[in-house]
């Protein structure tokens, strides 16, 4: 996949000065940047030659000719969407055309950065795992209940609480064969970077939902997976990101039900049937 720009964007917070000055002189000028040389990008960027290579790694990618690379593929793919904040008195038909074109952009931006062999890592964890802990707070909790009810759904054994603190409790009763998933959009969410330690020292297996770039809930989990969301979270909240983190839950939850398809599908008839029978008793 490309997603140059997109992990470009999505680390500017967490990199060197002189990296953002290059980082944003990609970000502004693309098409100029591919017929660049890194002593050229770094004379029209005011960084240097090393801070060109220093980006490269911190985007995670082997050097200065994958970036081009990289930045070539978005150019071609370039989609005229552009995310819109919230603004004064903006129409009705203004917030459902730009709160859709968000969520549908940070989608597309996720799936250029999402590392296919990483997924598939956490899928076989997850399907592997005797028990399923879900910790997050605020909005990602909302997220966490989502996914402890999808794979409850087809008979993973799986936990997911609101409080913080017992969250951090429930941490410490993890083993081998668990595994943990935390989810922090920012990725330096206290209780839930110490639930993942704590599950870690354990022995469990920890997968992490974060932003792209390094964060401390990422560089300590076995498997970090990444969203791409540029919504400004004071002003609009969490709500691109919850998407992201939605669609990477579904993409998880629909993998383990794939790996063991006959399975899923039988206890998911189950689930089906008994909220069938509710239904109908209360009708009654």
């Amino acid at each position: 996949m490309n997603g140059g720009l997109v992990r470009l964007r999505e680390i500017l917070d967490q990199i060197t000065p002189s990296e953002r000055k290059v980082a944003e002189y990609i970000l502004n000028h693309p098409e100029h940047m591919v017929g660049l040389s890194v002593a050229e990008l770094s004379e029209v960027s005011g960084g240097s030659p090393a801070a060109v290579i220093r980006l490269c790694k911190s985007m995670g990618i082997k050097g200065y000719q994958e970036l081009k690379l990289k930045v070539a593929g978005d150019l071609q793919q370039r989609e005229n969407i552009r995310y819109q904040e919230i603004s004064p008195h903006d129409s009705v038909e203004a917030i459902i055309h730009n709160v859709s074109n968000n969520n549908m952009q940070s989608i597309r931006d996720t799936l250029k950065i999402l590392d296919v062999n990483m997924v598939s890592k956490a899928i076989e964890a997850i399907a592997q795992a005797d028990r399923l802990f879900f910790f997050g707070l605020g909005a990602s909790n909302l997220i966490a209940q989502d996914a402890q009810q999808k794979f409850l759904r087809i008979n993973k054994t799986s936990f997911c609480v609101s409080d913080p603190t017992v969250q951090l409790a429930s941490s410490v009763m993890l083993k081998k064969n668990d595994v943990a998933v935390g989810i922090s959009y920012s990725g330096e969410t206290g209780y839930v970077i110490a639930s993942m330690k704590t599950a870690r020292d354990a022995g469990a297996t920890t997968i992490s939902i974060t932003k792209y770039g390094s964060t401390t809930l990422s560089d300590i989990a076995d498997i970090p997976l990444f969203i791409s969301s540029t919504e400004n979270e004071i002003r609009s909240g969490a709500t691109s990101s919850r998407i992201t983190q939605l669609n990477l839950i579904d993409i998880l939850y629909l993998g383990v039900a794939s790996q063991n398809y006959d399975y899923s599908v039988q206890y998911l008839e189950k689930t089906r049937e008994v909220v069938r029978n509710l239904l109908s008793k209360r009708r009654l």
